[in-house]
């Protein structure tokens, strides 16, 4: 146990700072570049691994749920968080992202037949009241010229809830190793196509010394060995153990944000966050999903598979 929750631990750190690398690379690599970048070299690092164990894996694999696990996960959902990023600050964004669970939990009542209970339903009602404490009731941040930044982090936790839901249906007889590269590279050639339309990176820029660690870390650390970690603990602990890094990740954040970056942290910040962590406690409980083929099996199934980046 003492192994996991070090693993535990370490991952809350590295997905912390990946929000203030996200910062730093936002003036050389721009929104898509950032995409592109984070996901090529978390696919460098892993396609080496794959690769030794090529033998191991049944390359039967059901491509179109990758592409568009890779789209959802990391293509849109890294760029959403991007571009949240370029008017909030890292502790809000990480904030934010801790909502993935009541989304997914919500999403998987619309979309794939979960049926939520009436506690889960308290929880999302409880998370979305955190989310108005972060805003300071400021509703209309959500529309017009502000929806950039909460509206868009949002939508990236949207994104990570669908995909979520989305590898729980169908691939969950897949490697974790296979759909962790195959969604990374997708992601980048999302990023690439973005890039290419939207904003090149800045070569000069990407020679910086910051530049460089916030590529290594955000992507071989964050994309590559993060997700590792993350299913390690998820294997060999519980996925309720692996899921609480939700709870430690904005806390890590806001830490790196205030030492790295001199980010304020405001009393609405800690409101907010202890108010959307106790939605999630209540919106995470397992659930019944609804059996449509005549019988009256009913296996019960973990409400939603959390995925924080």
């Amino acid at each position: 146990m003492l192994r996991l929750y070090g693993a535990l631990i370490g991952l809350s750190l590295i997905w912390g700072l990946s929000f203030v690398f996200m910062k730093w690379l936002l003036p050389p690599a721009g929104i898509w570049g950032i995409v592109f970048l984070r996901c090529l070299a978390g696919a460098v690092m892993l396609l080496p691994i794959l690769w030794l164990k090529r033998r191991d894996i049944n390359w039967k694999l059901p491509w179109k749920a990758l592409v568009v696990v890779g789209i959802f996960n990391c293509g849109l959902a890294w760029g959403l968080i991007a571009l949240s990023e370029t008017e909030i600050n890292s502790s809000t964004a990480s904030i934010l992202n801790a909502t993935t669970p009541i989304w997914t939990g919500i999403i998987g009542f619309i979309i794939f037949s979960y049926v939520l209970t009436a506690r889960q339903w308290v929880g999302i009602l409880i998370g979305f009241f955190g989310i108005l404490v972060l805003m300071d009731f400021q509703v209309g941040q959500l529309f017009g010229k502000e929806f950039i930044g909460i509206g868009t982090m949002l939508l990236a936790s949207t994104c990570y809830g669908f995909a979520g839901q989305f590898t729980k249906r169908f691939l969950s007889n897949t490697s974790i190793l296979v759909i962790t590269t195959f969604t990374l590279l997708t992601g980048a050639v999302i990023g690439l196509i973005g890039m290419l339309v939207t904003e090149p990176i800045k070569p000069v820029m990407l020679l910086e010394p910051l530049t460089v660690l916030s590529i290594v870390g955000l992507g071989c650390f964050g994309s590559g060995l993060g997700q590792l970690i993350y299913f390690y603990i998820n294997k060999n602990g519980s996925p309720e153990l692996a899921a609480t890094v939700t709870y430690l990740i904005p806390a890590t954040a806001m830490v790196w944000g205030y030492v790295l970056l001199g980010e304020a942290i405001n009393p609405n910040v800690i409101i907010g966050l202890l108010i959307i962590f106790a939605g999630v406690y209540l919106s995470s409980k397992k659930s019944k999903v609804k059996v449509n083929d005549g019988t009256n099996s009913s296996s019960e199934k973990q409400g939603e598979l959390r995925q924080v980046k």
